[in-house]
């Protein structure tokens, strides 16, 4: 029996019905599953709760900025004397493996590498905690080969390395789901990504801080499409749409051991049903581009076509105004 067939049995055997609505209702879905016990979930949301400054690294995925929003909405929901500042520092087409396909974007520039940029991205961002989410363009798109596994394995621990480094704490989300059936390839890419999410499951017996986005992931759109043949969260294969950014924020949030929240349809569901208003929405939207822009570019990289934004102490200014904003709008 296929790997990735036996692996959604045991799912199935497990939680019958693994949508967001469901997996709360399970709680080793909504915590210990993601993140290995309800004591390391409940940990992991201690070192939020305690940090400064947040940064999310990651690709296109991350650098598109809504399941960053997403989380950012969650932080709102918390009754916490103080909340991060959360920084979204991806940068599109980015690996951790240092590797990139022949003829990537049409042959204008290989992929840029985070270990080119990431002693910057420290330097300038000095976080508490790292959220990182990488894999998705590591395996560059090929069948999986024990060399670019072996170059995945050394960026991560590379990486993990750097964050320790300055002093902060690092948490790793699995590489989100691959669409086959949007993207159609001669093998599965997916089941690539899913080697390369079992290691870094794997290493939490090291200690290492991992929240398994991609088997909740695949295993959602395996369940949604039992009715909903058609069914995708990533209309070409790779980049989510606005459902599909909030699952990855969903397991996040159930990964930091809330699993209600995580329930939520939507961050402007989430909002809602907490009676906070969803005019705050767009201002942690525009502030989460805001500060991305800024930093990326204060940080500097080697990727054509990314905005510039605006100079980091004028962005800096924004952000604060931006924040007097929404917290009116709370109440606060």
């Amino acid at each position: 029996m296929p790997r990735l067939l036996t692996g959604l049995l045991l799912l199935g055997l497990l939680c019958p019905a693994l949508g967001p609505s469901a997996l709360a209702q399970d709680k080793g879905a909504t915590g210990e599953a993601a993140t290995g016990g309800a004591a390391t979930a409940n940990r992991l949301q201690e070192l939020v709760k305690q940090a400064r400054r947040v940064v999310c690294l990651g690709d296109s995925i991350t650098a598109a900025g809504q399941y960053v929003t997403a989380f950012e909405v969650w932080l709102q929901t918390r009754d916490w004397p103080q909340r991060p500042v959360v920084i979204d520092a991806g940068l599109p087409s980015e690996t951790v493996s240092g590797l990139s396909e022949e003829g990537h974007a049409g042959g204008q520039f290989p992929r840029p590498a985070l270990s080119e940029r990431l002693e910057r991205v420290l330097k300038v961002t000095q976080p508490d905690l790292v959220i990182a989410c990488y894999g998705m363009n590591c395996g560059i798109y090929q069948p999986f080969d024990l060399e670019r596994f072996r170059r995945y394995q050394d960026g991560i621990r590379q990486l993990h390395k750097a964050v320790q480094g300055v002093g902060a704490q690092l948490i790793l989300l699995t590489p989100p789901f691959y669409d086959d059936r949007r993207s159609p390839r001669e093998f599965r890419y997916n089941d690539v990504l899913q080697r390369y999410g079992d290691w870094l499951v794997q290493q939490r017996e090291a200690g290492w801080n991992v929240i398994d986005v991609h088997s909740a992931m695949t295993a959602e759109v395996a369940r949604r499409r039992e009715t909903q043949p058609d069914f995708t969260f990533q209309p070409d294969g790779v980049h989510p749409n606005d459902e599909g950014h909030w699952f990855i924020a969903s397991r996040l949030i159930a990964g930091l051991g809330d699993g209600p929240s995580a329930e939520a349809a939507s961050p402007r569901a989430l909002l809602e049903a907490r009676g906070l208003p969803v005019a705050m929405l767009p201002l942690l939207q525009q502030r989460t581009a805001l500060l991305r822009d800024a930093y990326v570019h204060a940080a500097g990289h080697k990727r054509p076509g990314v905005n510039p934004g605006r100079p980091l102490p004028e962005a800096l200014e924004t952000a604060k105004q931006l924040e007097v904003k929404i917290a009116e709008l709370r109440g606060k």
